[in-house]
């Protein structure tokens, strides 16, 4: 049986903890993922995490294998431009993608079809093939610009998922509350988790 195949973008969005969790929940899972990281993004993994990444794509593709315990073959990484990563056609995009953390100025640019970037680009793609994309916004308030960008993503067919953790698990700790968001994405995903309970379970 063939892996299930997953786009996850990481873009400049404070919360590297729950791109970083939910890619090792899809290897985990057994899925393919076709991994993005904005060059904002590695400054806030840098920032937030113990992961430190390396300057060139070849060594933080075998630091981001090592974290996420990748099988061979299961993690590529692509760099900002390359153009040529299969997530940047319609003909072999994969079936879902999902943007974990989303800044405000993904959400933007996304929302506008400006495509200046890889994420952009295979966003744009997930969006006029009709595939699953799942955004999910860390930011405190929100003004009216990211309600409106957030609001034509989803009448566009998207699911807008806050990194919102709820509290009636009463955890115990923040990767339980990591947990409680990447639970919800996997649950959007079709995958099964065991991370979070069901509700009256």
């Amino acid at each position: 049986m063939s892996r299930q195949k997953v786009c996850l973008a990481m873009s400049g969005a404070s919360g590297a903890q729950y791109g970083l969790r939910l890619l090792q929940a899809l290897m985990a899972a057994d899925c393919e993922v076709a991994l993005l990281i904005s060059d904002a993004a590695k400054v806030v993994i840098n920032t937030e995490t113990d992961l430190s990444l390396a300057d060139t794509l070849e060594a933080q593709q075998a630091q981001l294998e090592v974290y996420s315990s990748a099988k061979a073959g299961q993690l590529t990484l692509y760099a900002r431009d390359d153009w040529f990563a299969p997530v940047a056609s319609g003909s072999s995009a994969p079936r879902a993608m999902v943007i974990c953390p989303a800044s405000g100025g993904t959400l933007s640019a996304i929302a506008c079809g400006a495509s200046n970037n890889l994420i952009e680009r295979a966003a744009d793609v997930a969006l006029k093939e009709r595939r699953q994309l799942i955004v999910v916004p860390r930011e405190a308030p929100y003004s009216t610009v990211h309600l409106r960008n957030m609001l034509t993503l989803s009448e566009l067919g998207a699911v807008v998922l806050p990194a919102s953790p709820g509290f009636y698990q009463c955890p115990q700790s923040i990767e339980a509350l990591v947990d409680f968001v990447v639970a919800r994405i996997l649950d959007q995903l079709g995958l099964d988790q065991d991370l979070l309970p069901r509700w009256g379970e």
